[in-house]
């Protein structure tokens, strides 16, 4: 007789994960503009509670949603949403696995450190090889915007150096501090009980 399959996530937790989605698509349309092109938004706050909280598969679920639902109201022809769930990835992955195995403040930070400095360099990277020719920067373009910035930008690399990584520096250290401060008392709510995981 065989045993009934368990299912791999409860009513409860899709409907957590659910609400994390429809929150991190709200917060994707708010926008703060830092410097030239890039924007700071809070949108994957949502994400990485929901990693915390029901692990990583979880996250990219809730991640997966709300970049799909960004394409409804993209200008970038779904390029900016690629970007932004690739760099979710780089970040929730290593955060969420890291907490997976040491469930405690340590562990939370230490995957938040981790996942942070992955998104970082998938950042980088995504700008290099994917946003720039997409959008048809050439290198004399990107390096002359970068100029207007800061005078010691000679290449593309220099920007993604010097601005690009700084940018997401910021973005994902922001993000990982609101998460960190926000986990703890919407934790009940996340776990669906008045235990703290």
């Amino acid at each position: 007789m065989t045993q009934p399959k368990k299912k791999r996530f409860t009513t409860r937790q899709l409907t957590t994960m659910s609400i994390l989605a429809a929150v991190a698509s709200i917060l994707f349309l708010v926008e703060i503009t830092i410097v030239s092109f890039y924007k700071l938004d809070f949108s994957n706050i949502p994400v990485l509670l929901g990693t915390f909280s029901m692990g990583p598969l979880a996250g990219v679920m809730i991640l997966a949603v709300k970049s799909a639902l960004g394409i409804l109201h993209t200008s970038s022809g779904g390029v900016g949403e690629l970007a932004d769930f690739l760099l979710g990835l780089a970040m929730i992955l290593p955060a969420g696995l890291i907490y997976r195995r040491d469930k405690s403040r340590k562990g939370a930070l230490i995957g938040m450190l981790v996942g942070g400095v992955a998104a970082t360099i998938a950042g980088v990277l995504a700008n290099i090889y994917i946003l720039f020719p997409v959008f048809g920067l050439s290198p004399e373009t990107v390096v002359a915007i970068g100029q207007g910035i800061n005078p010691a930008i000679h290449t593309q690399w220099d920007f993604v150096l010097l601005i690009t990584a700084p940018f997401n520096v910021l973005k994902w250290g922001a993000i990982s501090a609101l998460g960190w401060f926000l986990y703890k008392p919407l934790s009940p709510l996340l776990h669906g009980s008045r235990q703290v995981g």
